[in-house]
């Protein structure tokens, strides 16, 4: 099976559809999978849920679908950086899920597993708990939260190999590894593809088994969300 596809835009073109419920990887812009988040914008699908710990910054990332008002809703962690995804929630046009940044990476690692919902002590007491069901384990009081499976997951790697083993490279794992696994469709954008067996089994981070799609994106933006400048000593 070829799961090496010639542009984002081939890999993307019979899967994705209005209304779809879709987990985008990455952690504020370190580790997202550009070269897709362009093509998801240029499909024009609409309606769109997204599953990511936030939407980029304004005009970068999920800022770009944010611009051309593709995302309905956003399940995220936080929101911090983009002022338009800020200005629509507030003006009531968009649609957000907060929810605590480990229990959504846990509702993607579990949704990858089968695992339907589980019971956390992560926001017990709070907003976050309202509605759900609470139940008591060893006399402390757990909420329980729903998993998540997407219908298609977007995320970055650094390496491919043919079959679709993956490696990451360093903090830009982060939410990509469990999105992946979620995904009931994962397309995979990576820098480098190499042959099956060329990585060393201990050193793949996520089995081919999750992958469906690769795309080949050798020379990203890796835009830095936000330079800090320290002035030089004696200078």
């Amino acid at each position: 099976m070829n799961k090496i596809f010639p542009s984002a835009a081939d890999a993307l073109k019979d899967i994705v559809a209005d209304g779809q419920l879709m987990a985008v990887g990455g952690f504020g812009l370190c580790g997202i999978p550009e070269a897709l988040i362009d093509a998801l914008r240029d499909s024009g699908v609409k309606g769109l849920t997204v599953i990511s710990n936030n939407a980029g910054v304004d005009g970068f990332g999920l800022g770009k679908l944010l611009e051309t008002r593709q995302i309905k809703r956003m399940i995220s962690s936080y929101v911090g950086e983009n002022k338009e995804f800020e200005r629509q929630y507030l003006a009531g046009e968009l649609e957000l899920e907060f929810t605590p940044q480990g229990t959504l990476a846990e509702k993607l690692r579990a949704g990858g597993a089968g695992i339907p919902a589980f019971f956390t002590k992560t926001g017990v007491g709070t907003i976050v708990a309202e509605g759900k069901e609470l139940r008591e384990f060893d006399g402390e009081t757990y909420v329980m939260e729903r998993s998540l499976v997407p219908d298609v997951s977007l995320v970055k790697a650094h390496r491919a190999d043919r079959s679709g083993n993956l490696q990451f490279r360093y903090t830009a794992r982060n939410f990509n590894p469990a999105a992946a696994m979620a995904g009931r469709i994962c397309v995979v954008e990576v820098e480098e593809i190499v042959e099956t067996g060329a990585i060393h089994p201990d050193q793949v981070h996520l089995p081919g088994v999750y992958v469906h799609r690769i795309v080949h994106n050798p020379n990203p933006e890796k835009r830095i969300e936000k330079r800090t400048l320290t002035e030089k000593a004696g200078v």
